[in-house]
């Protein structure tokens, strides 16, 4: 089947067994390039750090990627890193769910609600603006375990985030959806629950994406701060004892498992959409518009080229009346 866009380019989806279309996978030669960016930029750190090259960077004090595969290759057949990694996971996993099922529900109560938006709005607003970092000493004072602590600092960070793109998901849906429900004698929850979260699921997870990432960042520093055991601990110590291959070996670390979490939350959004109208890989068309969802309430940007029946000219259209 070919979907035509509204800047005139085309994408095709393949029908599966079950008689629905889905999008293309990617095409190899698009891996090829990632593959090859990635691998360019090591070789780039390599050429660098080995010939000590001194601008305004100073790229001698760096360890070389082979210094620090060495070492991540000596730290994966030991026990403490894998404890480290569980552990900021399980804190990642804990204040992130928390944080998105507090933040769409407070997000659509305050949309939907008068009384919660009076109510809750103020205090949110004035606690919107402190970062969740700052939070560190707070949660020191209330929680009676650094772990705790942590786990609310990530709740913390994900929450508003989470928040926020539901609020605006929520207030962005067209009103003549939930019109038409309760013309037809639906009631409130039926509204809620099917119109006003499907519609505004797009929007969510858009939160969702950007919950999860300034979590891995404040859980992180947390751990740095208050943390006894962690990725975050762990690279910090290693910086005070002056292992850099090992501060390295931390940093990638964190930046595999935020693009792991990333790319699951995504996956996860596109399963729970797939009612949704999609192009080839959700590319952006040449007018700069997203074409992998339609918004609610918005016109839709693609159409699917079937057969349609010709109208009738005017000339033959008005014979027959004489006639």
């Amino acid at each position: 089947m070919t979907t035509a866009t509204a800047s005139g380019t085309t994408a095709t989806t393949k029908p599966n067994r079950s008689g629905r279309t889905r999008v293309g996978r990617l095409p190899w030669g698009r891996y090829c390039v990632r593959v090859a960016s990635l691998v360019a930029f090591l070789g780039l750190w390599q050429l660098l750090t080995v010939r000590r090259v001194h601008l305004w960077v100073h790229f001698e004090q760096l360890p070389t990627v082979v210094q620090v595969g060495r070492e991540f290759g000596t730290r994966l057949t030991g026990g403490p890193y894998w404890q480290d990694l569980g552990d900021s996971l399980v804190r990642i996993v804990t204040g992130f769910a928390l944080a998105a099922v507090l933040g769409v529900t407070v997000g659509t109560a305050i949309a939907r609600s008068r009384v919660a938006r009076d109510i809750l709005g103020p205090v949110l607003e004035v606690l919107r603006p402190i970062p969740a970092i700052a939070l560190v000493p707070v949660a020191i004072l209330l929680f009676p375990t650094n772990e705790q602590g942590i786990v609310f600092i990530t709740f913390a960070a994900a929450f508003f985030p989470i928040l926020v793109s539901t609020r605006h998901a929520v207030r962005a849906l067209t009103p003549v959806w939930e019109e038409a429900v309760l013309t037809m004698g639906g009631g409130r929850w039926r509204v809620l629950a099917q119109v006003v979260l499907p519609g505004a699921l797009p929007g969510i997870l858009g939160g969702l994406s950007v919950g999860i990432g300034v979590s891995w960042i404040c859980v992180i520093s947390a751990e740095m701060i208050s943390g006894e055991y962690g990725v975050g601990y762990r690279t910090w110590q290693d910086y005070t004892v002056v292992d850099y291959p090992g501060v390295l070996v931390g940093m990638a670390t964190i930046g595999v498992l935020g693009w792991i979490t990333s790319a699951a939350v995504e996956l996860l959004g596109r399963r729970v959409t797939r009612w949704l109208p999609r192009t080839e890989s959700g590319d952006h068309d040449r007018a700069g518009y997203r074409t992998g969802y339609r918004a609610p309430g918005t016109l839709r940007r693609t159409a699917v080229s079937e057969p349609s029946v010709a109208e009738p000219e005017p000339e033959r259209e008005s014979r027959k009346v004489h006639q």
